[in-house]
């Protein structure tokens, strides 16, 4: 998958603003033809090449950032139930030392939460500067979930739920995420677009396998049934909040390593885009650095 960054951003980087349609994003896709005629060894092989260099890669610029202390990361992880958002964490974090990552799940909001404003439960989680935090589901949810279930919002003042409503909830959003932006955090959005066969596919495969019963939730299988409207949710969550300070990535998730390959070399591109380095270590205390390793070398 020799992709330039360039091509990468043409092929899955969602232009702001303008109307944005999933069937014109290709769940299955793969780097080139001969993807179809591998074995499932040869394909894991690759897959295992892949990752590896990608994560390295991102080892690397996650150390930086960690060292520099000058930016955070906040990458944003949105997609149907089934997509791989667990794996592609786990596999693609797999090399970024843990002091300097973060990762939080959000459920179903506790009273609590819904006492207050909709961004503020996340406002809690942002990573400090030179770490990384991955918001695994995000405040996004607030315009999928609840625009998909109306109902969920009863307890807010005033009935307007029409398009007004929403446009407004962009709003917000995007203003959080400039703020965000320029305050020194790199906000990464990645839309993991899975096709309704493939979820089938993998919600059959937990079903099969007992070692995967934990992982199938009777909920997920009743959210199926509104595919639909969740398309056309995610639809116009993409055109109206993909911005240059804050842009979406639609990544292909029928096959998981392309999916892990992708995120973990756009995370890393995208950190080296800061130009966070190590820090400079002034001359006098090079001169004393240079004395001490004089000193233990002669023992």
């Amino acid at each position: 998958m020799a992709l330039r960054f360039k091509e990468v951003r043409q092929l899955f980087q969602v232009a702001a603003p303008g109307k944005t349609r999933l069937r014109d994003y290709n769940p299955n896709w793969a780097p080139d033809k001969q993807f179809e005629q591998l074995t499932k060894g040869e394909l894991k092989a690759r897959a295992e090449k892949f990752l590896t260099d990608k994560v390295a890669d991102l080892a690397n610029a996650q150390e930086r950032l960690y060292a520099s202390d000058t930016h955070s990361v906040l990458i944003v992880l949105q997609a149907p139930d089934a997509a791989g958002k667990d794996s592609t964490i786990k596999h693609v974090m797999s090399g970024v030392n843990p002091q300097g990552c973060q990762v939080f799940a959000f459920k179903q909001p506790s009273k609590e939460e819904l006492d207050h404003n909709f961004l503020w439960r996340y406002m809690k989680a942002l990573p400090e500067r030179g770490r990384i935090g991955i918001f695994n589901r995000s405040y996004y949810e607030d315009v999928l979930v609840v625009k998909v279930h109306p109902e969920l919002l009863s307890s807010l003042p005033g009935k307007d739920r029409g398009d007004k409503f929403w446009r407004r909830r962009y709003e917000d959003i995007n203003n959080f995420e400039h703020h965000l932006a320029r305050n020194g955090t790199l906000v990464l959005k990645f839309f993991l677009n899975v096709s309704k066969k493939e979820q089938r596919k993998r919600f059959l495969e937990r079903l099969e396998k007992p070692e995967k019963h934990w992982k199938f939730s009777l909920g997920d299988l009743e959210e199926r049934k509104y595919w639909t409207k969740y398309q056309d949710a995610f639809e116009k969550m993409l055109q109206h909040t993909s911005t240059p300070w804050a842009p979406w990535w639609v990544i292909p998730a029928n096959h998981k390593w392309v999916t892990r390959a992708l995120v973990a070399g756009i995370v890393a591109h995208s950190i080296d885009s800061l130009g966070v380095k190590f820090p400079a270590v002034p001359a006098d205390r090079q001169r004393r650095l240079a004395a001490v390793r004089r000193s233990l070398a002669a023992e």
